[in-house]
């Protein structure tokens, strides 16, 4: 039997603008299975950036609890939270999110250093041959191309061999063969890591390439 890695409770999250409440998300439940992917969907402001920060534990919610591994994180401080998503937990942003100033394998090798451990050159070369970048290890973000940089982010985020990835949009800045490439390449890895991987995008031919598809309108889930 899968067990669950992410969980949602009575999910919500509220803000608070110009004296008024507004409401993001509202009593979202889900869970989410080792090994699964899933795609998270909807208009532009419906919340589905917001439903991953709080299922990364990025951000807390105004009520209900989200479970990541077994664990209740409105039960962890900041620094477990930071814990988890240090030594279980990937990420892919659309942004790329690279040190412009650190090479290619230097971007890679930085979740060791974050982590308080050595860099691990050896694993990081074999990430970036695996994401057809071997050629590619000592140039900096700013001589690849966005699909390069973007393969980059995937083998960083792979670096600590993740339970969990979330991706937010990662083919959001990239043309269409880039992008089906960095597709192919997240479905590869998480095949071959047995990773979970949760993606955000409002691309639909992504999403029909999931195990299962959450979509949010107006803050609420649906699920199929």
């Amino acid at each position: 039997m899968q067990t669950s890695v992410i969980k949602a409770i009575s999910l919500g999250k509220t803000v608070s603008t110009n004296q008024e409440q507004l409401t993001i998300l509202e009593d979202i439940n889900l869970e989410i299975k080792a090994g699964e992917s899933v795609a998270i969907v909807g208009t532009s402001g419906a919340g589905k950036s917001t439903l991953m920060t709080l299922l990364a534990g990025l951000d807390t919610p105004t009520h209900g609890e989200v479970e990541v591994l077994g664990k209740p994180l409105s039960t962890l401080d900041d620094e477990e939270r930071a814990a988890i998503r240090s030594e279980s937990v990937g990420f892919v942003f659309q942004s790329f999110l690279l040190i412009p100033s650190l090479t290619a394998i230097e971007n890679v090798t930085l979740p060791c250093l974050l982590k308080g451990e050595q860099a691990d050159n050896q694993r990081a070369i074999a990430l970036l041959e695996s994401v057809g970048l071997g050629h590619r290890t000592h140039h900096s973000p700013a001589q690849l191309s966005g699909g390069e940089q973007q393969r980059v982010a995937l083998a960083r985020a792979f670096m600590i061999e993740p339970q969990i990835l979330f991706a937010d949009e990662p083919t959001g800045n990239l043309d269409q063969h880039t992008a089906e490439k960095v597709v192919e390449l997240l479905f590869e890895l998480n095949r071959h890591h047995g990773t979970t991987l949760v993606l955000v995008t409002h691309d639909m031919a992504l999403a029909a390439q999931c195990d299962r598809i959450f979509r949010i309108d107006a803050g609420r889930l649906e699920v199929s």
